[in-house]
């Protein structure tokens, strides 16, 4: 399967597996069926059958548009780059410098979906087959745009920054930055690491999943030392058991905030 070398802020280059097409595509049926069967019940719910009544648009847009619209962008913010489909096949959305995208990277990618709104609002308020062509032409210039980038991006990843790739199911590390602390007397050693943003932490997350799936801790040791520099603390700890103790320490204070 193809890679990539992401250069995160720390200039580490971590390698992410590019996600399948056919996964990549089978996602996208999964949660534009799911669209689609919220939309036909929701309509069948409130409108006992497919037809809206007089004066009920600005109901539905309420009620079935913007659900409908935001759902992707919600997901990936509320899921860690997931949608529902994107999470049943093991894929997510990732910054290009190897972090979680952030807000407007998202919103950016979301926006690009345009050509998706034609659909819901054709076929909602004029029950027109209109919004399907629309679909299917953007569906397909997509298909294009993926094709022939280097990193396999459509449009929304190109313009945003970010890139689809696997995910490592193996691993245990979570797919966000928290973890919960269990001790009660837990002890902070490096209170030094909320110098570090969301994104960093993030980072040495992805490091210590990459490190763990393929048995080679030579990025653990590059990035410690890294840390070690920009906290100017220092430690002879190994490598992992550092980065460790730093996102634990990250999260216990987090939290106490």
């Amino acid at each position: 399967m193809p890679e990539i070398q992401i250069s995160t802020p720390f200039n580490i280059d971590i390698e992410f597996e590019i996600a399948a097409f056919h996964k990549r595509l089978l996602g996208y049926m999964i949660d534009f069926t799911i669209l689609v069967l919220y939309m036909f019940s929701m309509l069948y719910l409130l409108f006992g059958g497919f037809k809206m009544g007089e004066g009920s648009y600005g109901f539905v847009l309420i009620v079935l548009v913007i659900p409908m619209l935001s759902y992707t962008m919600l997901c990936e913010l509320w899921m860690n780059g997931q949608t529902i489909g994107k999470k049943i096949f093991k894929i997510k959305v990732v910054s290009l410098d190897g972090g979680e995208p952030t807000l407007g990277q998202y919103a950016l990618r979301w926006f690009m979906r345009f050509y998706e709104w034609a659909f819901v609002i054709f076929f909602l308020f004029w029950g027109n087959m209109y919004g399907v062509v629309w679909l299917l032409i953007g569906g397909i210039t997509s298909i294009i745009i993926i094709s022939i980038s280097p990193k396999s991006q459509r449009l929304g990843d190109l313009v945003a920054g970010t890139v689809v790739v696997e995910t490592a199911s193996k691993l245990t590390v979570d797919d966000t930055i928290f973890m919960h602390v269990a001790q009660t007397d837990y002890q902070v050693k490096f209170p030094e690491v909320m110098r570090l943003s969301d994104r960093d932490i993030n980072t040495i997350k992805n490091v210590l999943s990459q490190a763990k799936k393929s048995n080679s801790f030579e990025m653990c040791n590059r990035i410690a030392q890294k840390v070690q520099d920009v906290l100017k603390v220092s430690t002879d700890m190994y490598a992992m058991d550092f980065l460790g103790k730093i996102m634990e320490d990250y999260n216990y204070l987090a939290t106490k905030e």
